[in-house]
């Protein structure tokens, strides 16, 4: 059964906008020395939260314009589960908010960079096996893909 239109071209805005942040995040982390491992850290995050949201959109339902992960997986349907322990979300949660503000925290090595892109390919993973094939285009799959 194909998906209503209105609702494909929500996703694929949705799935767009979160290849983008793959592909700064894996692009960034090219720049070696001088790579802002905050920033990797940050569009990391920024990818696994549009896909669970794409996810929400997919099932109709609302979520609070918020970057904290918990908080956006508790709606997440609970027979379509995004393997993130609470942990995880919250380290890639704190790219979002923590980290990109001078403070206390110490800045994020290249491995927890690395570690923070793998995450988000996790979640992109899973969410695209959930979400309408129509939904996703396929040259963003190959490129994303192929990337690091």
């Amino acid at each position: 059964m194909s998906e209503p239109h209105s609702l494909v071209h929500a996703l694929r805005q949705w799935v767009r906008k979160a290849e983008e942040d793959l592909q700064t995040a894996v692009y960034l982390l090219t720049m070696g020395q001088d790579c802002p491992y905050s920033v990797v850290g940050y569009h990391a995050q920024q990818c696994a939260e549009k896909y669970i949201k794409a996810l929400l959109v997919c099932h109709s339902i609302e979520f609070p314009k918020v970057h904290d992960l918990n908080k956006i997986m508790r709606l997440v349907p609970s027979d379509k589960a995004i393997p993130l322990s609470a942990e995880e979300q919250d380290r890639l949660t704190d790219y979002a908010t923590a980290s990109r503000y001078p403070g206390e925290s110490e800045p994020p090595t290249r491995a927890e960079a690395e570690e923070a892109v793998a995450l988000a390919r996790k979640v992109r993973a899973v969410v695209r096996s959930y979400l309408p094939p129509e939904s996703l285009q396929e040259d963003e799959l190959s490129r994303n893909d192929n990337l690091l």
